[in-house]
């Protein structure tokens, strides 16, 4: 079986075959940067993660670009607000989305493109798009698109003109011809900052956001590539206007396959700050693990809607442990290292994995497929089932920690106590029961477990982890 992606475009699951065989250029709208990252930008870039990972795996060579817009409306509102430069504050928010992003496991794509890197190259292709006639220029001092002159504009949506424009009127001071239009090139206002200006041909002013995207991704993957993702409120009015400008610009079709991620809920609710149940991933990362809440979002296939809640983080903290148990339960220096050139996708449970990441990238049935290894391991303790189990794992991103590792982890908010304390306890309690003393002993024992520390006795001794 080979693998098979939903394709907006054509609004059906497809078999996916690369323009260039063994070779996969993607383009993913990335962050704008004026804030923390949140929970939905979290699910977007873990979606994405997911579909580089399995394509590599799939013996594809992937050239993956992921954009950072740091010119925007918002973005000057708050370097005004803060009092600092543009650049001060997309450096410093920048920083923090890679840091938190790391936490997650999600690996960095192989360009990360600056808009302010390139306006250039949008300046240039807003050029070629006013000699095709499909802009033109507004007293103001803007740049807007023709919407009407491109034919098959509505085509990504699966919306015609007329839906599209049903109930908007054309604002009187706006200079738009049509009220589809949309503004290319965005003249500067003289209350805005000096670095949030650019030159041009139509004077000082900024690029609009569409043009960024098939500005970028047209500089760094060709004029056609193969996918194209982001998440589900892309999908319109910004999708449908990069295939619109950069089909108009070049007269061919821009991406083979778009790709978008379902929308994440809180508690069955729309994640929004006026609700107050808006999550910033650090907020998250304050009270569980970085691998928690990935092996949380992969329980959730990519185009369906994530709920975010405690309960489920809870609950996939307690199944991720699951398997981490299974590992912990073999000698680890004999597991050693593993890698995907150790997978035999011939065996029967990796060829079910591969099965489930083929069509779709149905994530749920793959991690079926870890629990199931988990569950023969604590049978059989197999050391071939340990190493299947941990690549499959690796493809991914999750199950990669030593489990002890993982297992004792938070120890040092458990109560106060470091490793080294709960080790001293350990040891305290091993010599009240030579000593027979088995009421300290169990006082002990108990006093850990109402701390988060949970203790195992075997063979080799006592061990622990964290409840």
């Amino acid at each position: 079986m080979s693998l098979r992606l939903f394709n907006s475009l054509s609004r059906q699951v497809e078999p996916f075959v690369s323009m260039t065989p063994g070779q996969v250029r993607m383009y993913v709208c990335g962050m704008t940067i004026y804030d923390l990252c949140h929970v939905g930008h979290a699910r977007m870039m873990m979606a994405f993660d997911v579909v580089q990972r399995w394509l590599k795996a799939s013996g594809y060579a992937v050239t993956y670009v992921r954009n950072i817009t740091d010119i925007d409306d918002k973005i000057i509102r708050r370097a005004v607000e803060r009092g600092i430069p543009i650049r001060q504050l997309t450096d410093e928010m920048t920083l923090a989305m890679h840091q938190d992003i790391a936490a997650l496991g999600i690996e960095p794509p192989t360009h990360e493109p600056r808009a302010t890197e390139y306006v250039g190259q949008m300046l240039d292709l807003i050029g070629k798009l006013e000699g095709k006639g499909l802009a033109y220029r507004v007293a103001n001092g803007d740049v807007n698109y023709a919407v009407r002159k491109f034919e098959g504009y509505g085509k990504l949506s699966g919306k015609s003109l007329d839906q599209l424009r049903a109930g908007e009127r054309v604002a009187v001071d706006d200079g738009k011809q049509d009220p589809l239009d949309f503004v290319l090139w965005k003249a500067a206002k003289p209350e805005e900052p000096a670095d949030a200006k650019y030159e041009s041909p139509y004077g000082a002013g900024r690029p609009g956001w569409h043009i960024e995207c098939s500005a970028m991704s047209c500089a760094l993957l060709g004029e056609q590539f193969d996918i194209h993702g982001g998440g589900l409120d892309l999908q319109f009015p910004h999708h449908e206007n990069e295939i619109a400008q950069s089909e108009g610009a070049s007269g061919k079709r821009f991406v083979n396959y778009w790709l978008h991620n379902g929308f994440v809920n809180v508690d069955n609710e729309k994640m929004s700050k006026s609700l107050g149940n808006f999550f910033t991933i650090r907020d998250v990362l304050k009270h569980h693990d970085g691998e928690t809440m990935r092996f949380f979002m992969l329980r959730t296939q990519y185009r369906s809607p994530f709920n975010h809640s405690d309960a489920g983080l809870d609950d996939a903290r307690n199944g991720l442990r699951r398997l981490y148990t299974a590992l912990d339960s073999v000698d680890q220096a004999a597991v050693g290292e593993v890698s995907l050139a150790d997978i035999d996708w011939a065996q029967p449970q990796a060829a079910r994995f591969k099965a489930a990441m083929d069509e779709d990238l149905n994530t749920p049935l793959a991690l079926a497929v870890l629990f199931d290894l988990a569950a023969e391991l604590n049978r059989s303790g197999s050391l071939e089932t340990a190493r299947l189990l941990k690549a499959l794992g690796g493809v991914i991103g999750i199950l990669q920690q030593a489990p002890k590792a993982y297992l004792q982890g938070g120890a040092a908010s458990a109560g106060g106590l470091d490793a080294a304390a709960i080790e001293a306890l350990i040891a305290a309690r091993t010599e009240a029961k030579k000593a027979r003393n088995f009421a300290e002993s169990d006082r002990i024992r108990d006093a850990l477990a109402a701390q988060g520390v949970v203790l195992k006795d075997g063979p080799q001794g006592t061990s622990w982890v964290k409840a």
